[in-house]
């Protein structure tokens, strides 16, 4: 294989041409365990683009603009971008084939229109006809409006307050910050200071066509019954609305200070923040309003830190990546080509291994605010989030790093040993894990008026819970109390009619493939009642060609969506990789679904996957994994042609 300039190798160098008779699922994976091989970098790492929807490319221009730091070419290319995502009806979606979404469709409007886009043109006046439709700027979602407050375009009196002072509040306090989950509560304390300030850059041009009346733009909301969580939540912004007018000054300063002071200790060295896009810009928009220049260290690392996060397409689009994948793809890439037959001293297993080592984080993050006396150790998801190393990436790498046989042993088992201690001590009370924190259950936070996009609190899911007990598993603690609670905690949170949901990846599906592997290799017969339920329900779900998909509004309509949907590479790997594990090889629902890999597969070893299987947030945030369409389907293939044990050593 040969490495291009940029440190990656050469596709061309080691992809198998596809034959017209080449058509077992043998083949099938040897080309796309070639192709997979061909993307690591050669420091070790796979890292495929991690696609959302057109808020982040819309929101960039937008913070440009605010800073002032706006380019002709940035502002070009993003638009080519945006316009290239528009529907034939004028609208955007946040995920592949999904209904139009007026928040999506109102940034990315006023992001052509600050591009220099006609208004009158048919493609701005269908969005604009939408968006007034749909309730005009009015019924957008809090985050869309503060970005429009920032130029004029909504009053701040209409916004959710978040006074400062939130960050005064003790740990045993209801809503106070580490009641949020960490993606909340990184994004909350630069808003708090944005809140305070209330900044108003002009106005390049007016908004009047996306009202639904020009004559009453602002219509205050009605008040929910104050009985109700919704009236109490409502009233108690209205007290702090009144706060604000009356705020003691020093006070608020010392808030506004603390603010930013928690912000920088949590900057990474590559400038990010936690290494996702709400907490990066708002954290540049608090520190510019609290007087950092943008030569300061803190914000020049930070606004360059957006380099790393851009896409640039061979036509010249530019678009940005949410976050970024290398740990989760790198070791999900091992697990594969070790699934796939390469043997665990195999050269590229070995690198991915040394660039995980790497990675390891051993330094104390927010996690220990619940478990101040846990030992550190774990992985992020991205390639600089030391602060939030999280539970699902920690147990997928361990066990990556558990089936690789490194020239070092002592250095892989002392990594691992490090993360099974951190991941048993971040179990929450009920005997399952979430993501990122223990306990992150409180039901508070979602009741805020703000909190009207995406999840902010991070409860244990079935799909951590599940990646957990697999891992303890394979390092010999099946059989640990711990793993037992784990395990009793997925056999009580089975769907009725067989399934799992699915928290971080789309939906039932996902979290099925997620449970059954784990079960199984902890020891649950493959005749248990449980495990014949979900195989039950997946033989239901198979399409008629084969393969299976789920489409992300299972989300919101499980009746009607609940593992259905157009067949995706991924989903019919993940469906494969959860019969595999219940004794299904030769069952005709297997093999029917390896028969639709093989027949979908591209002539280069890869597969088209357009549908989005990531959830960032359960409907409100989609991802299209660009890695998933080639990854998922070599572990499915490598288990059925090699028909061996699920989980096997480093042998």
């Amino acid at each position: 294989m040969t490495a291009t300039a940029g440190g990656r190798i050469d596709p061309k160098a080691s992809v198998a041409v596809r034959q017209p008779d080449d058509s077992s699922p043998g083949a099938a994976l040897s080309r796309a365990t070639a192709h997979l091989l061909s993307l690591q970098h050669a420091d070790g790492w796979w890292k495929g683009d991690l696609e959302t929807n057109v808020t982040m490319d819309a929101e960039d221009l937008l913070l440009r603009q605010f800073l002032g730091i706006r380019t002709e070419e940035q502002t070009r290319a993003t638009a080519a971008w945006i316009r290239s995502q528009q529907r034939d009806d004028g609208t955007w979606a946040t995920f592949h084939g999904g209904p139009p979404e007026l928040s999506t469709t109102v940034e990315a409007y006023v992001a052509l229109k600050l591009a220099g886009e006609d208004p009158g043109a048919p493609h701005m006046a269908a969005a604009a006809a939408y968006v007034r439709g749909a309730g005009g700027i009015a019924a957008a979602r809090v985050f869309t409006r503060i970005w429009l407050a920032l130029f004029g375009w909504w009053p701040w009196e209409q916004l959710p307050e978040l006074p400062p002072e939130l960050i005064f509040l003790p740990r045993w306090a209801p809503l106070n910050l580490y009641s949020f989950a960490q993606w909340a509560r990184q994004t909350i304390v630069p808003l708090t200071v944005v809140s305070a300030h209330r900044p108003v850059r002009p106005a390049p041009f007016d908004l009047t066509e996306l009202h639904t009346d020009p004559a009453n733009p602002f219509p205050t909301r009605p008040l929910a019954p104050a009985a109700s969580w919704d009236g109490l939540f409502q009233r108690l912004d209205r007290l702090m609305h009144h706060y604000h007018r009356y705020a003691l000054r020093p006070l608020r300063r010392l808030a506004m200070q603390q603010a930013a002071r928690w912000i920088i200790e949590r900057q990474e060295s590559d400038g990010c923040w936690g290494g996702i896009q709400p907490p990066a810009v708002y954290s540049l928009i608090s520190l510019s309003l609290l007087g950092y220049s943008l030569d300061h260290p803190v914000m020049k690392a930070g606004i360059a830190s957006f380099d790393g996060f851009t896409v640039h397409t061979e036509d010249g689009r530019r678009w940005m990546e949410a976050c970024q994948s290398p740990v989760w793809d790198t070791c999900l890439a091992t697990i594969a080509l070790r699934d796939a037959g390469l043997p665990g001293d195999h050269p590229a297993l070995v690198r991915a291994t040394d660039w995980m080592l790497a990675e390891e984080i051993t330094t104390r993050g927010d996690w220990a605010v619940k478990r101040p006396q846990l030992a550190p150790g774990g992985w992020a998801f991205e390639f600089q989030n030391d602060t939030y190393p999280d539970v699902d990436d920690t147990a997928e790498v361990v066990l990556a790093l558990h089936r690789v046989a490194h020239p070092e042993p002592e250095k892989v088992d002392g990594a691992m040993r490090r993360a099974v201690e951190w991941t048993l001590g971040m179990q929450s009370r009920n005997g399952a894990w979430g993501a990122f924190d223990a306990d992150n259950t409180s039901p508070l936070p979602n009741k805020l008026p703000f909190c009207d996009f995406g999840e902010v609190i991070d409860p244990p899911s079935a799909d951590v819970t599940a990646h957990m007990v697999e891992m303890l598993a394979a390092v010999g603690l099946a059989h640990d109390p711990r793993c037992r609670r784990g395990i009793s905690w997925l056999l009580r949170n089975q769907e009725a009619d067989g399934s799992w949901f699915g928290r971080w990846g789309t939906n039932y599906i996902y979290g099925t493939m997620s449970v059954l592997p784990a079960l199984v290799a902890a020891g649950i017969a493959v005749d248990h009642p449980a495990v014949r339920r979900a195989v039950r329900w997946l033989g239901m779900r198979q399409n008629e060609d084969g393969g299976w998909g789920e489409d992300l509004r299972s989300y919101r309509d499980p009746d009607a969506w609940s593992g259905r949907g157009e067949s995706t590479a991924s989903q019919t790997a993940w469906a494969l990789m959860a019969l595999l594990s219940a004794g299904e090889r030769e069952s005709a629902a297997v093999e029917r679904g390896v028969q639709w890999l093989v027949r979908a597969q591209r002539p280069d070893g890869t597969w088209d996957e357009p549908q989005f299987t990531g959830t960032g947030f359960p409907w409100d945030f989609s991802i299209n994994y660009h890695l998933y369409r080639l990854v998922f389907p070599v572990t499915a293939l490598g288990r059925y042609v090699r028909d061996e044990p699920l989980g096997g050593g480093a042998a």
